[in-house]
């Protein structure tokens, strides 16, 4: 296979690399800004069990977006580069072909799978109400991997702007099409599960339309002119070795995350519901979270119905249900168990809403890094590439840490300010643990990021691995005991995330030269981060002291009424009085309270960042207008 090795010379080219690693990264960041708008209102649209079976569907299909969106472009738009650079013409023709066709039979099986076998992979989750939006999906993966194939040859002429438009366009009609859908069933009446299919078919039909704007791109670029090359193709078992050779150690890199989510959270809806079948003691930790009526109900009538001597297990009720003519208390009690099991993981899929939100924006920050760390590489300017490696490093660092902190600070009050469906004293402290987290996964993906633009690609999936064991383990020991329950998911998180960051910067500071200073790229965030934290947390606890007085003085007033003679007519109404001011204490106020403390925090953060020291000159030189930013924080 003919090697194209890039030009060590020429700004022209180095720009043109690094402008289209820009309109991906501005693509990536435009979708996730997308991505969160369609969230939230989806959430509060179709409520805690819709919340879990979007979730468990989209689950079962990320897997497959991931690998569409990762590896597999990839390759394509190298070989593509690569024959396009030796005027290959029809080296580039015939492997767009044959990717076109491989792709196209990958998403045909998955869609068959996907389409019949829903049913199947809804009980894998143990969610059977997702298979409706398992079905709703299908067709979207035959669409993805024709995009990723159209995608991988825009980007091997250098033309990344269709890559991203056709995202944009993607993910918009995500939003438009799936929140009205959602809407339309609920008002409808439709339960939650056909609601969150709703909201699915929007993803669905993003990809069509995605799909279509490529197609017509692809025709546009051909029709202006079709060069015809001298050179002979090589064959089709070549390149399709040479296709797999470079997607499969990006792909599964890239799907580990996906992978282990998937059997994460299968696990931890298995581990709960056995739990709470097994043991109903473990019914008082979600005390004024759920209504247990219909499912002690249900659990009496299927135990009589037990034949003498047998265990009352989930094991046992999974078999009864499997069976040709299941009992009908057996198959109540499924379903009223899995009804209390949505309820308590749709709020635990609210709080990873947001907690995505910050791992969702570093998608962005390694689409630049990549190719700046690989370019200086390729000019042997070694120093160069661990500067920019530092850069990055520090930047990520700067970003996730406050975010983390914030997220453990207000966990509670900004699930209360965001999600009105869910409850917020269940998944406030959720978003709160998971908010530990989301300092770790932000710079273990930006560690994977410098790693791999070194060449180490195995590395990253091999310690992915390790975490994935680690996390999938601990959440099965934690969820399973009675006085933990779903507030150990997100411990998962904490110690998968945590190691994997661990090894990888043990691994850059043994295979990479000039390793960063992580002293210097982790304490003054971390000062920062502490002292925002606690501004953030002194300002909303201020603010409800303020709430709480207003409100006990309204009831004091009310009470003073009914001490009149005949002031009881007084005293309701103005215990309703007060009532009312305290609800609208609790909503208004805490969203005025939480947004306060944001932007307290956001500006005592800035000035101790600045103070600090905590970002240099040569940092900001790797952002747009970096140079007049520096030049107004004086650095």
């Amino acid at each position: 296979m003919a090697r194209y090795d890039a030009p060590s010379r020429g700004s022209g080219k180095q720009n043109t690399f690094f402008g289209g690693a820009a309109i991906l990264a501005v693509g990536i960041l435009v979708v996730k800004l997308i991505g969160m708008f369609y969230k939230i209102p989806l959430t509060n649209i179709i409520g805690e069990q819709g919340n879990a079976d979007f979730n468990n569907a989209y689950y079962i299909y990320s897997v497959l977006l991931t690998i569409s969106t990762a590896g597999l472009p990839v390759a394509v738009s190298k070989l593509v580069s690569e024959a396009n650079a030796l005027g290959r013409h029809n080296q580039v023709r015939r492997t767009f072909q044959l990717s076109l066709s491989l792709f196209l039979g990958l998403g045909l099986v998955s869609f068959l799978v996907m389409y019949f076998r829903a049913d199947a992979l809804a009980g894998l989750m143990n969610d059977d109400k997702a298979a409706a939006g398992i079905r709703a999906l299908a067709p979207a993966v035959v669409c993805v991997g024709c995009l990723a194939a159209l995608r991988g040859y825009s980007q091997g002429h250098n033309n990344m702007a269709p890559t991203s438009v056709s995202q944009i366009i993607e993910a918009l009609c995500k939003l438009v099409v799936g929140l009205a859908l959602a809407y339309w069933l609920i008002k409808a009446g439709q339960p939650a599960d056909m609601a969150a299919a709703g909201a699915i078919t929007g993803v669905t039909v993003g990809t069509m339309v995605a799909l279509v704007y490529m197609v017509l791109n692809y025709a546009f670029k051909q029709a202006g002119g079709h060069r015809l090359g001298q050179d002979e193709a090589e064959s089709a078992s070549v390149i399709l070795r040479d296709i797999l050779r470079i997607a499969i150690p990006i792909t599964l890199s890239s799907s580990m995350v996906g992978i282990v989510t998937v059997i994460d959270s299968s696990l931890v809806q298995g581990q709960i519901q056995r739990t709470l079948l097994e043991n109903p003691d473990s019914w008082t930790l979600y005390a004024g979270f759920v209504d247990f009526a219909p499912l002690e109900q249900a659990l009496a009538a299927w135990k009589e119905a037990l034949p003498a001597g047998a265990a009352a297990t989930l094991a046992a009720l999974n078999e009864q249900v499997e069976q040709a003519n299941p009992p009908v208390a057996a198959l109540a009690l499924k379903e009223a168990i899995q009804a209390v099991s949505r309820t308590l993981y749709g709020n635990y899929s609210g709080a990873l809403n947001i907690y995505n939100l910050p791992t969702s924006l570093m998608a962005a920050v390694t689409a630049a890094v990549i190719p700046a760390v690989s370019g200086a590489l390729a000019r042997r300017d070694r120093r160069g590439a661990a500067k920019v490696a530092g850069s990055a490093m520090r930047i990520s660092a700067l970003v996730a840490f406050p975010m983390g902190v914030g997220l453990f600070v207000l966990g509670t009050p900004i699930i209360r300010l965001l999600f009105t469906k869910l409850n917020a004293n269940l998944a406030g402290p959720l978003l709160s643990t998971l908010g530990l987290a989301t300092v770790f996964v932000c710079m273990m993906l930006v560690c994977n990021s410098i790693l791999q633009a070194h060449g180490f690609v195995s590395l990253p999936v091999l310690v992915m691995i390790v975490g994935g064991a680690l996390k999938i383990f601990t959440n099965y020991n934690l969820v399973g005991r009675p006085s933990v329950g779903i507030y150990g998911a997100p411990a998962g998180n904490i110690l998968c995330f945590g190691l994997c960051l661990a090894l990888d910067l043990i691994l850059i500071a043994r295979v990479i030269p000039r390793r960063p200073r992580y002293l210097e790229i982790f304490l003054k965030p971390f000062i920062a981060s502490l002292l925002m934290g606690g501004a953030a947390w002194a300002v909303y606890g201020l603010g409800s002291k303020i709430a709480m007085t207003l409100g006990k003085k309204s009831l004091e007033a009310a009470l003073a009424a009914g001490k009149d003679p005949g002031g009881l007519g007084a005293m309701l109404c103005a215990l309703d009085r007060a009532a009312g001011q305290v609800l609208g204490l609790s909503r208004t106020g805490n969203a005025l309270m939480t947004l306060g403390a944001i932007g307290i925090a956001v500006i005592v953060y800035g000035v101790l960042a600045v103070a600090l020291r905590a970002i240099s000159r040569d940092d900001l030189a790797l952002m747009p207008k970096g140079d007049k930013i520096a030049r107004l924080l004086r650095l």
